[in-house]
């Protein structure tokens, strides 16, 4: 997740405070990730010291006073870019996963425990995403649909790696 690039596509839609930002963020994108204010406020220098966002001046409210950012023609620039530019497609070919499967077969240690082990957290996990889908709003529904499609496919390879264990371990050693 792009920090700053989130923060410059909430300030396109209205100029807004740091705290509203981070409201705004935590709702949508911070699903048991809040983003810590600190890093809200680093963030905005940073956007603001690049030409980015300016921030406003300063308001008197209930706590410290506030300044209102506002997204720069060069901050609407670069998140449309940003918007326009396809995710990159993951799976990569390397995955801590089958690292550690291959350094368990490496080490002569059991790889189909690490395996079984993983399997079980990936249940869990799924378990949870299930109960998330069944219950919660469609945002965190949807969320929880793209997590749980990842995790399957997890699973599938957890499957055919188990079914390909000495073949791979002969590999490996050899």
């Amino acid at each position: 997740m792009s920090v700053p690039l989130t923060l410059l596509g909430l300030l396109e839609r209205e100029p807004s405070h740091g705290y509203d930002l981070k409201r705004d963020y935590d709702t949508f994108f911070g699903r048991g990730k809040p983003l810590p204010y600190g890093q809200v406020y680093a963030t905005l220098g940073r956007l603001a010291r690049d030409g980015k966002v300016v921030p406003g001046e300063a308001e008197p409210g209930d706590g410290p006073e506030r300044k209102r950012y506002v997204i720069t023609e060069a901050g609407v620039t670069e998140f449309e870019h940003w918007l326009a530019e396809p995710v990159a497609p993951e799976p990569t070919l390397q995955s801590v996963l089958f690292t550690k499967v291959v350094l368990a077969l490496l080490l002569g240690r059991d790889a189909e425990a690490y395996l079984d082990t993983q399997r079980a957290a990936h249940l869990r996990r799924m378990r949870e995403l299930t109960e998330l889908r069944r219950t919660g709003p469609l945002v965190d529904a949807l969320l929880a649909d793209h997590g749980l499609f990842h995790l399957e496919a997890d699973l599938r390879w957890i499957d055919l790696t188990t079914a390909r264990l000495d073949a791979l371990a002969a590999e490996v050693r050899a």
